[in-house]
């Protein structure tokens, strides 16, 4: 049998199947990219265990857990278990800090004949261990940052770089108020622990530096640590520049187009285009204040024609008119604020292709 371990780096940078004995809503507050959750107690025996142990001890909380996890329940708990363990025979099992649920998930899979070791300290000392972590690499980590205009392409461009995190990609939003994709955000620890992970994996591939997008404290409702805050305005900085053209082209595509593929994976074809129309429409709302109602009244009309025609056709073309307004009128002097506060001196500007030819050339004339 492997030991238990608390080796927390080498179980992160190799993505190491992780089995979370925890219950669904411990789970959804919180966990690791590489976990799956098949819970020794749910929700609700979880509740009544803890009221037991608060009101009559330890003892008779644990007779409690191993009563209402028995017969069926149990046999249906160790099949899921040990299903997880032929599919993931190198994997490692922890509960909340490596006490009782995964000590006792440990001892029935090995009644069953399956060797599970354990992470010693549990989701507890994992989670310190990456905090920690992520503070030590943003202080430690040598950053450039990717400015340029909404529309720019910035992301593709992040996408490209092997040296790059993609922070609005760990964050599942784009990033503005239209920035909402399909599934939802991560909780705000797993936004962190992922962040924590993408920095241990590119200091363990000796990148000297790490290209990051210019960002703002929150992507949607994820929100940056301040460490991270202050070095992205201080580091050095790689503009793109492109025209307004350009920019509308690309935010259709990144804001109309490729959403709407995501929600027909989503919802289906059928109430795709609806729940693309409602998203973007409650975006123009959120948004409302800022435009002021006359612009706003206006926008809204133009987007919702776009809407009725592309559901029509599937035309997008009426799109390019509130976008263009949108950016030009809106985002452009929002954004040209934000760069007035960032401090980095600007290694490189230019188009997006220009960008995309002077960062893969200095990659491809950096050590491996």
């Amino acid at each position: 049998m492997r030991d238990d371990s608390h080796d927390y780096l080498s179980l992160f940078l190799n993505d190491i199947p992780l089995l979370d004995v925890r219950a669904p809503v411990e789970f959804s507050k919180g966990a690791f990219p590489a976990a799956t959750n098949l819970a020794l107690i749910n929700n609700d025996e979880r509740h009544q265990i803890g009221i037991c142990y608060k009101q009559h001890g330890q003892q008779a909380a644990i007779d409690l857990g191993n009563q209402l996890v028995s017969g069926e329940e149990r046999d249906k708990r160790m099949q899921a278990w040990q299903q997880w363990w032929r599919d993931n025979p190198h994997g490692y099992l922890y509960c909340f800090r490596g006490g009782l649920r995964s000590q006792t998930t440990q001892a029935w899979l090995k009644e069953a004949g399956v060797d599970a070791p354990l992470i010693r300290g549990g989701y507890k000392a994992m989670r310190t261990f990456l905090l920690n972590q992520l503070e030590n690499r943003i202080a430690a980590q040598h950053f450039e940052i990717l400015c340029g205009r909404t529309g720019c392409a910035k992301t593709r461009v992040i996408a490209a770089q092997p040296n790059a995190i993609d922070l609005e990609g760990i964050a599942h939003h784009r990033g503005s108020a239209f920035g909402r994709r399909p599934g939802g955000q991560p909780s705000q620890i797993d936004f962190e622990n992922t962040l924590s992970i993408d920095l241990l994996k590119a200091h363990a591939a000796n990148h000297h530096t790490v290209l990051l997008e210019d960002e703002s404290k929150l992507i949607g409702r994820c929100h940056l640590p301040f460490s991270l805050q202050d070095r992205i305005k201080s580091q050095p900085r790689i503009v793109i520049n492109e025209t307004l053209a350009s920019r509308v082209q690309v935010t259709l595509e990144d804001y109309v187009v490729g959403p709407l593929q995501e929600y027909r994976q989503h919802f289906g074809e059928q109430q795709a285009l609806q729940q693309l129309g409602e998203e973007l429409l409650a975006a123009m709302d959120r948004i409302r204040r800022r435009l002021g109602g006359l612009r706003h009244q206006q926008l809204r009309q133009v987007l919702e024609e776009a809407l009725a025609v592309q559901a029509i056709n599937g035309d997008t073309e009426l799109h390019r008119e509130w976008i263009h307004t949108l950016l030009a009128d809106y985002y452009d002097p929002m954004y040209d604020y934000m760069l007035s506060r960032r401090h980095g001196e600007i290694v490189f500007e230019g188009s997006r292709d220009e960008v995309m030819a002077f960062l893969n050339e200095r990659n491809a004339s950096q050590p491996h």
